[in-house]
């Protein structure tokens, strides 16, 4: 099993900054690809950013391409998603996920994704 945490949510204006972290431990954390999504009120969950176990790749959404970044430190066990530029839009509840390194599941599924923080929450207010 492999736990998740995230912090680093809250309140902002628009065009502001966030970063999120997400403490992982359970497991050699180096195994896991990992990913953000986000949940709105009312609408599915969906996804944000991922990173592959070795750092050197990562996806994006179209919505967030250019002002979001994510990144991972493996000696830390943490993923981190810089976000600037903000927007009322980006407000939702954000999750950390974890999936296994091997297989070839897709990174923009939820459905990949093995281990689920229980998330924080970002207000971009305008």
């Amino acid at each position: 099993q492999v736990q998740l945490v995230e912090s680093g949510g809250g309140l902002v204006q628009a065009g502001g900054s966030l970063r999120l972290s997400c403490a992982a431990s359970g497991r050699t954390f180096s195994n896991y690809d990992m990913g953000w999504f986000r949940q709105a009120p009312g609408k599915e969950r969906e996804f944000v950013a991922a990173i592959k176990w070795t750092g050197g790749s990562t996806y994006y959404a179209d919505s967030v391409k250019g002002r979001f970044t994510i990144s991972r430190d493996n000696a830390k066990n943490t993923v981190y998603l810089q976000m600037n530029k903000l927007k009322p839009e980006d407000t939702a509840v954000y999750y950390c996920a974890g999936k296994s390194r091997w297989g070839l599941s897709s990174e923009v599924e939820v459905s990949s994704y093995n281990y689920w923080g229980q998330g924080t929450q970002v207000t971009v207010s305008s």
